[in-house]
């Protein structure tokens, strides 16, 4: 086997023409792909020989060491600026801002970093858990959430450990630290049942073929709207993933998947595949589920969120987050006899290991079904009777779908963005002709239909002035 080199030193091969080029990744675009300079030559040696000349006209000059006594803010710029940021994607370098810049250093940054203890971390944590929370206070109250603070704590650990490494420290404060348990929120699954009246409101609400490939693929959300028409070959029924919707500073972004087990190819089942054939017909776009608003653009991942929501709402079912759909996939492919490996290529896992943790109740539940059948095989016991020998099918649905409540024109519109958060939204055309759209938003759904009558009374009291302003205007110019 070759042997592998180091992690950003370049890769080195040989060329169909018989030349040698060699590639370096100088950083990434505003969309996340990899930017990169080569070059070429006659024989391996020399070809790396120019790529270890390229690397080092190419490379950042190492940041100024700090001396004895740094901050621990500086030391945490530096460590960011210098050394983490240039390999992270968009999202994940406004993840590292926040946590450094909102949180850490406005609380420890002026301690110095040979005096900053395991104590001092701990009390920050502790404040974070009690009062750390910036914006939206009032729905969310006042503490971070305990997922939120050990993402901090990894931040600033991983900081610490590269000061013990630059022998800046002895040792990293923040080992001895206690964290918040690591509850992974609730997992919600849809029955056979759930998910029949699903697909039938899903058809009169529009989402019908969004929906039925999610429950039938398992893809994540920013995956699915980023499908194109040329992922999908119709004559095989392979479906490849190799992009990502997300936003990055409020901008609809597309770019490549995180990781290298999320670049997969599907194949689809023959009935979804004849669905989306007919579907084609109907989408004048190279995206599989364009949006509806902006020309040549993905679907919102947002915009699906808050859709699921109301169809979830009309279709009688529990309010589950769309990556429960995925999980809804997961399991009835585990329980209906899927091998972990198998399922993990699938849903783009990066090993089998992820798999089994997260869906270690399905998996627990198929070997007692097993131990149960090996038991009675070595006991020569007469096996019982099986009524079901794999999951049955529900029975048609006899469930209607609801033609929804049309919201009288001027009242706005409201939908549920989670458990316990409602957002109302009016936009009006105002007196220059365009619209401006405000929001409000509440933990119930009475809440914020108060909230939003009373938005709307303001809202059409501002357009009144601003027309006797306008008038007025005129008369006297």
């Amino acid at each position: 086997m070759a042997k592998r080199g180091k992690r950003g030193d370049g890769s080195v091969h040989l060329r169909k023409d018989g030349r040698w080029e060699g590639r370096y990744v100088v950083g990434r675009d505003e969309k996340g792909f990899p930017i990169t300079k080569n070059v070429l030559a006659k024989t391996k040696a020399e070809c790396v020989a120019k790529l270890d000349q390229l690397r080092e006209s190419l490379q950042e000059p190492v940041p100024d060491q700090p001396k004895p006594g740094i901050l621990l803010g500086d030391w945490l710029n530096v460590w960011y600026q210098g050394y983490k940021k240039v390999n992270l994607r968009p999202n994940t370098q406004m993840s590292y801002e926040r946590r450094i810049y909102q949180h850490i250093i406005p609380a420890l940054g002026d301690i110095r970093l040979d005096k900053l203890t395991t104590g001092d971390i701990q009390k920050f944590y502790a404040n974070l858990k009690t009062g750390g929370r910036l914006l939206r206070t009032e729905l969310y109250g006042e503490g971070l959430s305990d997922q939120t603070v050990r993402g901090i704590h990894t931040t600033l650990h991983a900081a610490l450990n590269k000061a013990v490494e630059e022998k800046l420290i002895f040792r990293n404060p923040s080992d001895g630290c206690k964290l918040p348990s690591a509850n992974p929120r609730e997992m919600q699954v849809l029955t056979p049942e759930e998910i029949q009246r699903l697909l039938i409101q899903a058809r009169e609400d529009g989402c019908y073929e969004l929906l039925l490939l999610e429950l039938s693929t398992g893809l994540r959300r920013g995956e699915i709207c980023a499908l194109k028409w040329e992922d999908l070959n119709f004559k095989t029924g392979a479906l490849k993933i190799e992009r990502q919707v997300h936003r990055v500073n409020g901008e609809l972004v597309v770019s490549q998947p995180n990781t290298k087990a999320s670049n997969r190819s599907v194949a689809l089942p023959a009935p979804v595949l004849a669905v989306l054939k007919s579907y084609k017909k109907a989408v004048p776009s190279q995206w599989m589920f364009p949006s509806p608003v902006k020309e040549n653009s993905p679907q919102d991942p947002a915009a699906v969120r808050k859709k699921l929501s109301a169809v979830l709402e009309r279709a009688d079912c529990k309010h589950i987050r769309f990556h429960d759909l995925r999980h809804t996939f997961a399991t009835a492919s585990l329980e209906h006899g899927m091998d972990v490996k198998t399922l993990s290529t699938i849903i783009g896992h990066v090993s089998s290991s992820t798999t089994l943790n997260i869906y270690t109740h399905v998996t627990d539940e198929m070997q007692r079904t097993a131990a149960a059948k090996i038991d009675l095989g070595i006991g020569k016991q007469p096996p019982k009777a099986e009524t079901e020998v794999a999951p049955r099918k529900p029975a048609p649905s006899t469930f209607q779908p609801h033609k929804g409540k049309r919201r009288k024109p001027g009242t706005g519109c409201l939908s549920q963005i989670n458990d316990h958060l409602w957002e109302g939204r009016y936009s009006p055309i105002w007196p220059d002709g365009k619209k401006h759209a405000r929001n409000v938003y509440a933990k119930t759904r009475k809440e914020c239909e108060q909230l939003l009558a009373e938005l709307i009374e303001q809202m059409k009291a501002e357009i009144a002035a601003e027309k006797e302003r306008l008038r007025q205007a005129e008369t006297t110019g």
